[in-house]
């Protein structure tokens, strides 16, 4: 049985999230059909990355096993002919049997694009903010999150879970044609996790925290503690890193 590595990008918008649902749109369920077209075979495609229902991703990773014989070079061409024209196989190649998209990543990078200014082509991906920042104050709190932690206090509520640690590598607030980048990468990320963090930043942003909160908001370990989720729309899962 062959594994198989590939890179997928996808707009989001009208995906119900990553994970296969027997009664509405996934990327999960869309890209098993398309592998279903080219082979006839009936595989489960695993993602390193779970996005919720409306996050995008340019760097996602995922793999699947086949008995076909379809040449390595050919597969993201088969499938890209399948596929519906949010979702896209960026590369494919052969991988490791030992290879898991999700269990193998040591870490992930997102990012959470923010625009002051209301933008016709990007409202899909950037969320439209239009109020005064003090963005030296969030830039400040993105040392907060920095290492391994219990990030429970950013996870969905009802998320119930082995442990909360994540283990943060950089956290930073970046300017892009006008618009304000959060860039967060980590070797793992919990349910809304990085929404709940820009929608703290927000608040610490317009003067309702402060920078230092971010530390007494992880140790209370419950979500009520933290800010509101971030819309999901500004979200790209940018990089799997192995």
């Amino acid at each position: 049985m062959r594994n198989i590595r590939i890179v997928v990008e996808y707009d989001g918008t009208d995906f119900h999230g990553w994970q296969y649902q027997s009664h509405c749109r996934s990327v999960q369920g869309t890209l098993q059909e398309a592998v279903h077209r080219i082979t006839s075979e009936n595989i489960v495609v695993e993602g390193a990355g779970r996005t919720d229902t409306g996050v995008h991703a340019r760097g996602q990773v995922a793999n699947f096993k086949i008995n076909h014989a379809i040449a390595e070079g050919r597969i993201a061409l088969a499938l890209n002919a399948v596929l519906p024209t949010d979702v896209r196989v960026i590369s494919a190649q052969e991988a490791p049997d030992t290879f898991h998209a999700r269990f193998s990543a040591r870490e992930r990078r997102y990012r959470y694009r923010i625009t002051p200014m209301p933008a016709a082509l990007q409202r899909h991906y950037c969320w439209f903010y239009p109020h005064a920042m003090n963005w030296e104050a969030m830039q400040a709190a993105c040392a907060e999150l920095i290492g391994e932690k219990n990030f429970k206090s950013f996870c969905l509520s009802e998320t119930v879970l082995p442990h909360y640690q994540c283990d943060v590598k950089s956290a930073v607030w970046l300017m892009e044609n006008d618009v304000h980048v959060f860039e967060i990468r980590a070797n793992r990320f919990l349910h809304n996790m990085v929404r709940g963090i820009v929608g703290t930043m927000i608040m610490i942003g317009r003067g309702r925290l402060k920078p230092g909160d971010i530390a007494t908001i992880l140790a209370k370990a419950h979500r009520r503690h933290a800010g509101f989720n971030a819309p999901p729309h500004g979200l790209c899962l940018e990089e799997v890193i192995y």
